[in-house]
């Protein structure tokens, strides 16, 4: 007998087993249960296991096989697929997938039956995690329950052979979805996707349904259309994102990433797309772009034949779409039509976001609900579900020896996220079968999802946002529950630390029990408290009140000057409204608006930093007088901002040095951490991060170390959840050394 763990449900794998058993003339059956797959033989199964290695499904992950003898009662004559056991679940659910090759032929084969047909899929491809109901993943615990097989489908979806046997959401013209326009007039079928395209020509702006919630789609060449759907969004400056007919012309590296079953949107230069509109992406030097995901839109592709702005079906502040009526109720101020169909989505799965070199940004559609192995030393472990921040938020379900961790909801205080954080909760629970016994929140007092946590009535733990941060890494890399300490630098906007100061920018000595802090950037005001995070010139403000006492003689802080500075400065002085904070994210404000490359009043998280990591991405890099020292060893950020603003040369340039300037401060600062307390590792933490000049010059500076940056989780708080899980369990598992 054969136990097979992994992902090994939705896959096709029970009739690859079946197939295979054929060709190997063996007897015997398999079927799904709740830990994966169980293969009964009659005899030896040594070439079994040799193939069952080599041609799994493209979809399947083969995590484990156990071997164990059993007693027959009756021999079997043959090799059969035996109905599923829905006992409690404990395999891995398989994210929804790009539509594979055979079904894109076979959609554009008009000698097939499924020719043209908006949700051809097969074992290979199509929804998964935004259509199950419950687990076992059958077709009764779906949305395509509401839509009974025609015999053909019925065929073969029983026949073993087929590749779609056992293909859940299988379905043709005849039996299965069907999609409708909703404009000035009511269309179905072929006839509602003709008039999407004719919307989309005339620069119309289309709302469309798809696996995981809902699109803006509109012409991305249309500097009027791009415009006109900014403005009913209210999305002023947010980057837009890009589906593409094909992948012709681009980076080959691109290409490996939009070709991946995941079908993410990946980040690339703008300058390898020139005819988009000049809106897609203001004051950016990268554009996200995708390939069609879903047959759907391979359709409204071919018909639309150009680059076609895909984002969000949503209002500024709301969570995206679902369902039809909330769509068109919601984005009816938006959308001059709505191209829908009547498969319900259980789950909402934002695309998610990659850069061309894999490194993970938003982790969704894809890749969730993927589990993720525990590094070495983490097994047996009780039921712990951890919560994550406020902003970008996951969270974590923990348990024996792997992780689970969700979809991307976002900003938890947005009208409707905390609803669909619950729903996607308890379907997750639910689907496997995890009951926790422990929950951990972030140490923050004053975020929702803290208060989520406290209300749940099980025993609570908090975890420092820095130390979650810095142990998400760790856990990506594998890094055993025993190993040695490590150096981590945390860089991020704000996150809760020791003795309720604010912390952004941190040098840490961190094992999974324990965060020992060792320096980091100086706090620094935050004027007006939270406004300080969208009005960058604030943070120019207090740090030149604090790091330059002439700071007004110098041109860089004409904005500030033609503000009511002198208010916010004696709120400072007196400490109203101006905590104090270590902020990495801030000090990028700050420099931004120096260089007036950040807008007066941020449209979306992170703006001035992402203009100012575009500005320095025009210089490459250049010899500048500009460090960060250490003195007595602390960073002196007054030598470093007064050598930035009496170096006059070009913006680009100037930005160039910002970057490198910063990164060998605190390169210098972990350097002399490591060598002192005789440690190697150093990891790397936290939205900022994801600027790749920093990354960059870490990396050069910090040659000489071994290096753990984020790749396959974000860097920011995408994966803090993973990160304070593992934190709470390793003082579960290691009590004595807490």
């Amino acid at each position: 007998m054969l136990r097979i763990r992994g992902k090994v449900q939705g896959v096709g794998f029970r009739p690859f087993v079946w197939q295979l058993a054929q060709q190997l003339t063996l007897t015997g059956d398999v079927c799904n249960d709740s830990a994966g797959v169980l293969v009964r033989l009659t005899s030896a199964a040594d070439a079994f296991m040799t193939q069952l290695h080599a041609h799994c499904p493209p979809l399947a992950r083969i995590d484990s096989v156990e071997q164990s003898a059993m007693q027959w009662e009756t021999l079997p004559q043959d090799f059969t697929i035996r109905h599923s056991d829905s006992s409690s679940m404990d395999t891995q659910i398989v994210p929804d997938a790009a539509t594979c090759p055979d079904c894109l032929r076979e959609l554009n084969d008009p000698n097939d039956r499924r020719y043209r047909y908006p949700f051809i899929n097969c074992t290979h491809c199509g929804p998964r995690f935004t259509i199950i109901n419950a687990m076992p993943y059958d077709r009764p615990n779906t949305v395509m329950a509401a839509f009974p097989l025609c015999p053909a489908c019925e065929k073969e979806y029983r026949n073993p052979m087929d590749r779609r046997f056992h293909a859940q959401p299988v379905a043709c013209q005849d039996c299965g979805p069907h999609i409708e326009w909703h404009g000035e007039q009511k269309l179905e079928h072929d006839d509602a996707l003709k008039a999407a395209v004719t919307a989309l020509k005339a620069g119309k702006i289309v709302a469309i349904k798809g696996l995981g919630g809902f699109h803006l789609a509109v012409d991305a060449r249309n500097d009027a259309a791009v415009s006109r759907l900014r403005r009913r969004k209210h999305r002023p400056t947010k980057p837009l994102a890009v589906m593409l007919p094909d992948s012709g012309g681009l980076p080959a590296d691109v290409v490996a990433q939009l070709n991946t079953p995941a079908a993410p949107i990946v980040l690339m230069a703008k300058s390898n797309l020139p005819d988009l509109s000049e809106f897609i992406a203001p004051h950016l030097f990268e554009v996200g772009v995708m390939l069609p995901a879903n047959p759907l839109q391979h359709l409204l592709m071919q018909g639309f034949g150009a680059p076609l702005v895909m984002t969000s079906g949503n209002l500024n502040g709301k969570p995206p779409a679902i369902t039809n009526q909330q769509a068109r109720e919601e984005l009816a101020d938006i959308a001059d039509g709505w191209l829908l169909h009547n498969r319900d989505i259980v789950q909402r799965m934002d695309d998610s976001v990659v850069r061309a070199n894999g490194e993970m940004l938003r982790r969704a559609r894809g890749f969730v609900p993927d589990a993720l192995p525990l590094p070495p030393g983490f097994a047996a472990l009780p039921p712990i579900l951890a919560l994550g921040a406020d902003l970008k938020n996951t969270f974590c379900l923990l348990r024996g020896n792997q992780a689970v961790l969700s979809q991307h909801l976002g900003d938890l205080s947005e009208d409707g996220v905390e609803q669909q954080w619950h729903k996607a909760r308890t379907l997750m629970c639910e689907a496997y079968d995890f009951t926790p016994e422990h929950i951990v929140i972030d140490a923050h007092p004053g975020y929702h999802s803290a208060r989520i946590g406290r209300e749940m009535d099980l025993p609570v733990s908090s975890v420092l946002h820095h130390h979650a941060h810095a142990v998400a890494c760790l856990a990506e890399h594998l890094w055993p529950l025993d190993g040695d300490d490590v150096i981590a630098l945390t860089l991020d906007g704000i996150g809760y630390g020791e003795n309720d100061q604010l912390w952004g920018g941190e040098c840490l000595r961190v094992n999974y029990q324990e965060c020992e802090h060792l320096g980091g950037l100086p706090a620094v005001a935050l004027p007006g408290g939270d406004l300080a995070a969208r009005q960058p010139w604030r943070n120019l403000l207090a740090h030149c009140l604090t790091f330059l006492p002439d700071w007004q003689q110098y041109p860089e802080t004409a904005i500030v000057r033609e503000q009511n500075w002198p208010l916010l400065a004696t709120a400072i002085a007196r400490g109203i409204n101006s905590p104090a904070a270590s902020s990495a994210g801030r000090l990028f404000d700050a420099a931004a608006a120096a260089l007036n490359c950040a807008p007066l009043q941020q449209s979306y998280e992170g703006e001035a930093a992402c203009r100012f990591e575009a500005l320095a991405s025009l210089s490459g890099a250049c010899l500048h007088p500009v460090t960060l020292p250490l003195v007595e060893g602390k960073l002196d950020m007054a030598t470093f901002w007064q050598q930035w603003m009496n170096w006059h040369d070009c913006a680009p340039a100037r930005a160039w040095a910002f970057h490198d300037a910063l990164a060998k401060g605190f390169a210098d600062l972990a350097r002399s951490h490591a060598r002192r307390l005789s440690i190697n590792t150093l990891v790397f933490s936290g939205g900022v991060l994801h600027n790749t000049l920093m990354r960059e010059r870490f990396a050069h500076h910090l040659a000489d170390f071994n290096l753990l940056f984020p790749t396959l989780l974000p860097a920011g708080d995408g994966a803090l959840a993973l990160g304070q899980a593992l934190v709470a369990a390793a003082r579960i598992s290691l009590p004595s050394q807490g």
